[in-house]
């Protein structure tokens, strides 16, 4: 009888454990559902250029500390070519579960109107934004050996010699493209693009001397700059940068009403789960407002900018009204 007892104690507490068990269990892990798991696996944060231009290293900046914050490994994927779309194309069709993200800059607002006939999706629609990351103007800057020692005596030697200077570019359609073509056509000169496949080659060629000019973002040049392998003339963001508070604007050094600046942020597929983007967003509006990292900017010469998703959005969808204006002026066509 005793022994019945004691067996029939032991079914009951086997029981109550049975039941509890589980809210136990849920309790400790509050990673009960696939969303609230994310990621338990590495995120590819692919960049749509070479390595060396401002989306490298802006992504890998932003990737670096990415990678802290999930606790899984942010892997930079360069995926260069065709201004951009090339990698903006691989991110698009990937699956939306959080694990391809996508760095875009300036060139995602042009691009629509550039390679609208070659597109292979609907840029409008198929990413969800998820953070703005920072902006930053571009920078004249000339290989040192070329006798110019301000933009408005570059704008002479232009004048003087049509079609004998070159400026570097990273491809039809790339910032360095537009920006410059801004910059030729206000300062009614003849220059010629000389076309590579991303802003680090772009660079490399002008510090080479065998281009003489580049316009492209100052966190790119900014190296080059402090180790005078480039000269810098000016800035072309609406006021001088805190980062070279000496440099002039362009509008200021001879091309009245110049102004260009690029921006980066990340997208994520159409689809991906609300729960991972607010995750990402998150994790992104904490990176942002550390001031190691906003010092890291500022020291480069951009700032870094936060938004939430639906206020990306919007800015995505003004800076692409913006830019179309300046390709139809350009005449800026894909070849």
């Amino acid at each position: 009888m005793r022994m019945a007892n004691v067996h029939s104690r032991f079914i009951k507490t086997l029981g109550v454990l049975a039941v509890l068990f589980p809210a136990l269990t849920a309790a400790q892990s509050p990673s009960t559902g696939p969303d609230q798991a994310y990621p338990t696996k590495p995120v590819r944060l692919i960049v749509p250029f070479p390595p060396g231009g401002s989306n490298d290293i802006v992504g890998r900046i932003i990737g670096n500390e990415l990678t802290g914050k999930l606790v899984q490994q942010v892997v930079i994927d360069n995926r260069g070519g065709a201004g951009g779309m090339i990698g903006s194309e691989i991110a698009a069709s990937s699956q939306p579960d959080g694990y391809t993200l996508l760095i875009i800059s300036v060139a995602y607002a042009y691009n629509p109107s550039i390679f609208k006939s070659k597109l292979k999706f609907d840029p409008a629609k198929a990413f969800t934004p998820v953070s703005l990351l920072g902006t930053g103007p571009n920078a004249l800057t000339i290989n040192p050996k070329l006798p110019v020692k301000s933009v408005k005596e570059l704008i002479a030697m232009a004048k003087a010699k049509p079609g004998a200077l070159n400026y570097a570019s990273a491809g039809i359609g790339s910032f360095q493209h537009l920006g410059t073509e801004m910059f030729r056509l206000m300062a009614g000169i003849n220059i010629v693009n000389v076309p590579f496949k991303g802003g680090g080659p772009a660079m490399a060629d002008v510090v080479a001397g065998n281009t003489q000019i580049s316009i492209g973002s100052l966190i790119q040049a900014m190296p080059f700059i402090k180790n005078g392998r480039l000269k810098v003339l000016a800035i072309g963001s609406a006021k001088r940068t805190a980062a070279m508070p000496e440099i002039p604007t362009i509008a200021e050094a001879g091309v009245p009403g110049y102004e260009a600046s690029n921006w980066w942020g990340i997208v994520a597929p159409a689809g991906t789960p609300a729960a991972i983007v607010k995750r990402l967003h998150a994790e992104l509006a904490a990176i942002l407002g550390s001031q190691d990292i906003r010092k890291r900017f500022e020291s480069q010469g951009a700032e870094t900018v936060s938004m939430t998703s639906a206020e990306f959005g919007k800015f995505i969808r003004a800076e692409t009204v913006k830019w179309a204006r300046v390709v139809q002026e350009a005449g800026i066509r894909a070849e």
